[in-house]
């Protein structure tokens, strides 16, 4: 509950930014106001299209993006996700299917509207992240949405000395101090290809497991969201020979999941699968070796328990009315706790 208080306070104080001159000016002024917004509706501002965007990015900033920091001891410490952008992606890619599957459901001449609004915000806040953990500027600039704390940017620049002198810092030309350039386009390029191939997969995996049942719905969950982990076979402890006595120290070769379909990014009939199997992709999610076996005994209980939470949200989302999702109080489409007490 206080992971999920600490969120809650953080949008609170996001919500009491200083009002701009022309909102006071409206405010204080019903005439100015409906000559204001005549004028807008004259220029599309009103339209279907544009009114989903402006309350799509609402729904995606403050209950989407935000869904991964609420409870992150769950996914960090019981799924095991590691502290990195892409657990981030994926927390927050199995809540982008969570809302898109409730906003279908929404009139036709609106529904569309808002999933794509939904789905363009995400997108525009990953390019905006990516670039950040790929090339971070010198000097922080405001991000898309906020900062999370759930995943740890290793490029963040250090702080400078504080108890150096000023004048020695402004006179520091060193290249650890230099300005850094943007990010390389077509990296973070390749990049976004092969997170839209991701979120693409999650939500046709969690499409077909809603026709098909629980047991596919927890397949999904294993493959997209537990990256798979020992889907090659358990590494178990060695025998020593010598004593009889088992020992974890024999090297285990690091290996996880490859995605054999392959897309636009790679062509799976021209990579070596067991040399792929054993590359670090910076996921930090790969199969435990044979010390932390024992959390493979855990998991038919965790994908119950992120199956149940998945059906859960998806009833408890289907009770809101269209009216609190497109202009009534979005905060009931907050994402309750995975596991009930």
């Amino acid at each position: 509950m206080k992971e999920c208080s600490a969120v809650h306070v953080r949008f609170q104080k996001r919500d009491k930014r200083p009002k701009s001159w022309l909102t006071r000016k409206l405010e204080s002024s019903p005439t100015a106001k409906k000559w204001f917004l005549s004028f807008t509706n004259l220029l599309g501002y009103g339209s279907p299209k544009q009114l989903a965007g402006r309350r799509a990015f609402v729904l995606y900033e403050q209950i989407v993006a935000a869904a991964p920091d609420q409870y992150p001891q769950f996914w960090q410490k019981e799924c095991h996700l590691p502290p990195t952008f892409q657990s981030w992606f994926t927390v927050t890619n199995l809540h982008i299917w969570l809302l898109t599957v409730r906003l279908r459901a929404l009139p036709k001449e609106h529904g569309r509207h808002y999933i794509q609004a939904l789905i363009d915000h995400y997108f525009l806040d990953i390019e905006d992240r990516i670039r950040a953990v790929l090339q971070p500027p010198s000097n922080p600039i405001p991000p898309y949405t906020f900062i999370s704390p759930f995943y740890i940017n290793p490029n963040t620049p250090k702080l400078s000395n504080p108890s150096s002198s000023s004048s020695s810092s402004s006179n520091d030309t060193s290249p650890k101090n230099k300005g850094r350039n943007r990010a390389p386009d077509r990296i973070v390029t390749r990049q976004m290809k092969i997170f839209k191939e991701q979120w693409a997969g999650l939500g046709l995996s969690f499409d077909l497991a809603l026709v098909r049942g629980d047991a596919e719905m927890a397949g999904a969950v294993w493959r997209n969201l537990l990256g798979a982990r020992g889907s090659r076979g358990i590494a178990y402890p060695t025998t020593d020979a010598a004593d009889g006595q088992e020992t974890n120290q024999t090297p285990i070769p690091f290996r996880r999941a490859v995605n054999l379909v392959g897309g636009e990014v790679v062509n799976v009939a021209k990579i070596d699968i067991e040399k792929e199997e054993t590359k670090d992709d910076g996921s930090g999610v790969h199969d435990f070796p044979p010390s932390e076996i024992d959390k493979y005994v855990q998991y038919p209980e965790l994908m119950f328990d992120i199956v149940s939470y998945i059906r859960r949200e998806l009833v408890r989302l289907e009770k809101v009315s269209d009216h609190d999702i497109m202009s009534g109080d979005w905060q009931k489409l907050r994402f309750g706790p995975v596991k009930q007490k």
